[in-house]
């Protein structure tokens, strides 16, 4: 059995949002490794395991992805497409972290595969709550799907 934490992907292009997640899970003290990726089109490298991403022990399957929807290259809502289509991949679990209240934005999330919805909170403190919370229920409580893609799939 494998006893080293699961990893979990923030797919973020705003450097501000990213740095105050990574200040909210430090001080939430989930120490569950972090590997963010600024665009779409990274994510899906990364997810597929492709160029530099090929390395799984460097760059491990995430047990969670927290995905932006306004993102540059690629947005979140065709990063979610792409990641329901891909076998062994199709049952990864996906929060959207967002700032778009939107109800078309939410409804195609959930229509795609989305998990969850979530708006990303103004107040540090606010945020720093829904990082407990992330921590406690996806990676914790809630039991995981297995997930496995082999390079070339």
């Amino acid at each position: 059995m494998n006893v080293t934490l699961s990893t979990l992907l923030l797919v973020e292009d705003d450097p501000n949002d990213v740095m105050l997640f990574r200040r909210a899970k430090d001080k939430s003290n989930l120490a569950n490794p972090l590997q963010v990726m600024q665009d779409g089109e990274a994510a899906v490298a990364y997810l597929s395991g492709q160029g530099q991403y090929a390395d799984r022990n460097r760059y491990p399957l995430p047990a969670l992805v927290l995905l932006d929807l306004k993102l540059p290259r690629k947005s979140g809502l065709e990063v979610l497409e792409w990641l329901r289509r891909q076998p062994g991949l199709q049952r990864l679990p996906v929060v959207v972290l967002t700032s778009s209240k939107e109800s078309l934005d939410v409804g195609r999330a959930y229509d795609l595969g989305a998990n969850s919805y979530l708006i990303k909170p103004v107040a540090f403190d606010k945020l720093l709550e829904m990082v407990k919370v992330l921590g406690l229920y996806w990676l914790i409580l809630n039991e995981k799907p297995d997930i496995h893609l082999s390079r070339g799939e």
